[in-house]
């Protein structure tokens, strides 16, 4: 599958320049069943790269631009009356799409952030008492600005460690920025010429064959040693949760896949720890008053845990 994945990098940059880290990031955590956290500022193309990496991946996608007035069951779904059987039918709601952009979800109530983030976790939304699955496979690419936090209900630090990766697609450099602008000329939208290049069955099938790659012993021990080194630093109040080691986990097969391996090495690891972990921490004040990052602590921690020769 090698060639399916090179060939959904070709079609996303086709509107995205010059962020294939950022398009390589998205692909590793859709592979690895995990949904994506993105911080940035509007305007960068968030909602562009979602709805490419639909496009695609010949995905059902799916848009919510989040407000305080945004219902729980608009999400997940409601029961209405159906005259015509006498009975209570159920209209899905939302999110019932292989990819599901949740922008802006920072602005949601509380309710609703909950009644989206149990959907992720569990795959499947519970209305009156009934169980309906998601479609497969399902992820959710959640947007929040970083600044500008008036009127927001700031994700809760539990519902935050629910997300595999934090990403940021950042500005373009003016290079970048100029190239945007003549696939744009004469009213050509780059969007059009994107092709689908395998179905959701493919992906699917894609994520069974990452799942099934495999672990050394002592990488899974590399991985339980960085993870556990975050929650005895001096620097942070708070480490890495459990959950963060499986996530740690399934980046590092989805990466290892997406470079032809059926095995982990120790930078498949390193490459996807930051984006894993940082946004799980939370650091001391003393820390935060010596301008201290957890981008800066978590590269400390990579440079002091010795990786393991396989």
């Amino acid at each position: 599958m090698a060639n399916t994945c090179d060939n959904i990098i070709f079609e996303v940059k086709k509107v995205i320049c010059g962020k294939d880290n950022v398009i390589e990031q998205t692909l590793t955590a859709i592979l690895a069943g995990g949904h994506i956290l993105m911080e940035d500022v509007p305007g960068v193309g968030k909602t562009t790269l979602a709805l490419a990496f639909s496009r695609s991946m010949g995905l059902n996608f799916g848009r919510v631009q989040f407000t305080p007035d945004v219902l729980p069951s608009d999400i997940t779904g409601f029961s209405i009356y159906d005259h015509a059987s006498d009975s209570m039918r159920y209209q899905p709601g939302s999110i019932f799409h292989n990819l599901f952009l949740a922008d802006e979800l920072n602005r949601a109530s509380t309710r609703t952030q909950s009644a989206l983030l149990e959907a992720m976790e569990e795959g499947n939304v519970t209305v009156d008492g009934k169980t309906y699955m998601l479609p497969k496979p399902f992820t959710v690419i959640a947007t929040q600005n970083p600044a500008g936090a008036s009127g927001t209900s700031l994700l809760p630090d539990s519902q935050v460690d629910r997300f595999m990766v934090r990403v940021s697609i950042g500005y373009p450099s003016p290079e970048d920025e100029k190239a945007m602008l003549s696939r744009r000329r004469n009213g050509i939208n780059p969007m059009d010429k994107v092709k689908t290049v395998c179905s959701a069955e493919e992906i699917s099938n894609m994520q069974s064959e990452v799942n099934k790659v495999f672990v050394h012993e002592k990488l899974a021990d590399y991985i339980v040693a960085l993870i556990n080194t975050t929650r005895t630093h001096k620097d942070l109040m708070r480490g890495g949760s459990p959950r963060a080691t499986l996530a740690l986990t399934s980046m590092a097969k989805a990466c290892a896949y997406l470079n032809g391996r059926n095995y982990i090495v120790p930078q498949d690891v390193q490459k996807v720890f930051n984006i894993v972990v940082t946004h799980r921490l939370i650091l001391t004040e003393e820390a935060e008053l010596n301008n201290r990052s957890a981008e800066d602590i978590v590269a400390e921690i990579l440079k002091a845990v010795t990786a393991p020769k396989v």
